[in-house]
């Protein structure tokens, strides 16, 4: 039998990232598991000829494969090989709105657990100019989910001078637009989002029951009143693989 020869574009990408080799090599067999190229039913290279492909260990091939096992996607048969048994699922559910209305609305079954409260705490840095920072906000960390799924941890800064007109239920009901959509003597006036793709460090990884180095979705979102003051400020980070951005152009 003919040795596996190399293949130096995946060699050259593995080298390049600080993420686990065999995480890398479980996101790339799932995505050719995922695409087709290792159909459903079909025998898998071995482990050695898929070492030698992407210049590792064999055992850094037996990690990734363990973690494709796992998740049902694979089996292994001794004497016979490695076979693929399921695709992965791709449950585009959680949606990124792009419009005000859109972003007030909550998505159906979804529960919001505090994870962090905190007062007296200043803005942090973030992108773009819209306001000024008022003195203090309340800080609060949510994790969202659906069917006991995370999907959105999120850091919601809310400027503490008009906390006492948010019901507190509304913090575990209610989006963090919706939070300051209607406060009395407050206006929107202005109001932003900006959403960068990145991947899950290990706390991101560890809420949102991914690997590190899966990929995710960072969304910036902030308001400001019709003085300039910048009255709410939320950071999420959403699942790359459960979130979807659709923009209507006409």
């Amino acid at each position: 039998m003919a040795a596996t020869r190399p293949d130096n574009a995946t060699v050259k990408a593995l080298q390049k990232s600080n993420v686990s080799r065999y995480i890398q090599l479980a996101s790339l067999f799932r995505q050719r598991i995922e695409s087709g190229e290792w159909d459903v039913g079909s025998k898998i290279p071995t482990v050695k000829e898929l070492a030698d492909q992407c210049g590792v260990a064999t055992m850094t091939i037996r990690q990734s494969l363990d973690i494709l096992e796992k998740e049902g996607l694979i089996e292994r048969f001794r004497a016979k090989g490695t076979f693929v048994i399921e695709r992965p699922k791709r449950d585009l559910w959680c949606e990124v709105k792009t419009d005000w209305t859109g972003l007030l609305i909550a998505r159906d079954n979804a529960t919001i657990e505090i994870l962090g409260d905190e007062t007296g705490v200043l803005l942090p840095r973030h992108e773009g100019e819209l306001g000024n920072p008022a003195p203090s906000y309340r800080h609060l960390r949510r994790k969202h989910s659906r069917d006991g799924q995370a999907f959105l941890l999120a850091d919601v800064y809310v400027d503490e001078r008009i906390c006492e007109h948010i019901p507190e239920e509304n913090y575990t009901r209610v989006t963090a637009m919706r939070l300051v959509a209607d406060i009395p003597g407050q206006t929107v006036a202005n109001a932003n989002q900006i959403v960068t793709i990145g991947s899950a460090d290990l706390e991101t990884a560890s809420q949102l029951n991914i690997s590190i180095g899966d990929p995710i979705a960072r969304v910036q979102r902030v308001v400001a009143n019709q003085n300039g003051d910048i009255i709410m400020l939320a950071n999420g980070i959403y699942r790359g693989d459960m979130m979807k951005i659709e923009v209507k152009l006409r």
